[in-house]
């Protein structure tokens, strides 16, 4: 049971849920919110280039075939199972949640969970944490094009919003990497402060999301049936995902590598998903887009975790018999 328990920072976002469907942000103050959102993920992707090194990301090129292969899953493979999607009918999944999917499906993968779970089930870590890495580096870059692309033909999304990304997202970024001389040191060493400006802003995203939903009045177009339907277009979606990246990867990798593409290619990051939702998108709409993200996030903690702790066994087991 360990294993399969909600993790804390997703009770803290569902608790962050509850506060804006209690007391939503009106106004004035509603206002303030949304400036220190911009702020707070402004700074979040400025701490991200500093900490980030590129020259490591540059030196995991090498294994190319390895991540080649996880940047295939995670930014085609996936995006092509969200165009699909949008083929279920409204009256099933409500066209905000399937361009929710959509936009999951265009994100980078995670970096702490897939090296953990990799780590778990024997797998190739060095190889997972350049992967990782690597996948979040072009995500900021990826990812708004793919969305802006994608969610645009769909109509979900206007052409100036990937400019935002560039000047909210990509600049700070590109400042980090800049100032990571001076300050990379004190980054790396007060990993744990800096967890607060991390969590901090997708907690702001998601309270300035779902208080513009509440005022809006969306979220009774949501019914039981449609947050069914998207329970089980993740689950669907998650297991397609896994399925690829085990057994099409068995021909031209070993076991610890074929590892290594499932858990870095079958994820996605909500600590990316949640700033970059909150500068593409605007208004009410963002708190139906992002709903598809969070659930997805859940579910594939849930199975990853046993996933890895079963290849993890199989790993032991024969060493504990001989």
């Amino acid at each position: 049971m360990r294993r399969v328990k909600i993790d804390l920072f997703l009770a803290l976002i569902l608790v962050t849920v509850g506060i804006a469907a209690l007391l939503p942000a009106r106004g004035a103050v509603a206002e303030g919110f949304g400036h220190a959102t911009t702020v707070a993920i402004g700074l979040l992707f400025l701490l991200y280039g500093a900490r980030l090194s590129t020259g490591e990301a540059i030196e995991g090129l090498r294994h190319w075939r390895l991540h080649g292969t996880v940047l295939a899953a995670t930014f085609v493979a996936f995006p092509l199972l969200g165009l699909l999607i949008q083929l279920v009918p409204a009256s099933v999944l409500p066209t905000e949640l399937t361009l929710g999917v959509l936009f999951l499906c265009c994100l980078p993968s995670t970096v702490q969970s897939s090296i953990a779970f990799t780590s778990v089930a024997r797998g190739n870590v060095p190889a997972a944490i350049c992967a990782a890495s690597l996948s979040n580096l072009l995500g900021i870059v990826v990812t708004p094009l793919l969305t802006g692309l994608l969610l645009s033909a769909q109509g979900g999304i206007s052409g100036g919003a990937v400019l935002d990304v560039a000047l909210q997202l990509l600049a700070p970024f590109v400042l980090g990497q800049v100032l990571r001389r001076w300050i990379g040191g004190w980054v790396g060493r007060n990993r744990r402060y800096l967890q607060v400006v991390d969590r901090g802003s997708i907690l702001l995203v998601v309270y300035v999301a779902f208080s513009e939903g509440m005022v809006e009045g969306i979220w009774g177009r949501l019914s039981l049936g449609a947050l069914a339907a998207l329970v089980g277009t993740c689950v669907v979606l998650l297991a397609v995902v896994l399925a690829l990246t085990w057994f099409v990867p068995a021909r031209f990798f070993d076991r610890e590598d074929r590892i290594t593409v499932l858990f870095c290619g079958s994820k996605k990051s909500l600590a990316s998903g949640l700033p970059m939702a909150g500068v593409l998108f605007a208004g009410g709409q963002v708190g139906l887009l992002v709903l598809p993200l969070m659930l997805f996030h859940q579910i594939q903690l849930m199975a990853c975790a046993v996933i890895a702790g079963r290849l993890g066994r199989e790993v032991r087991e024969p060493v504990l018999q001989g």
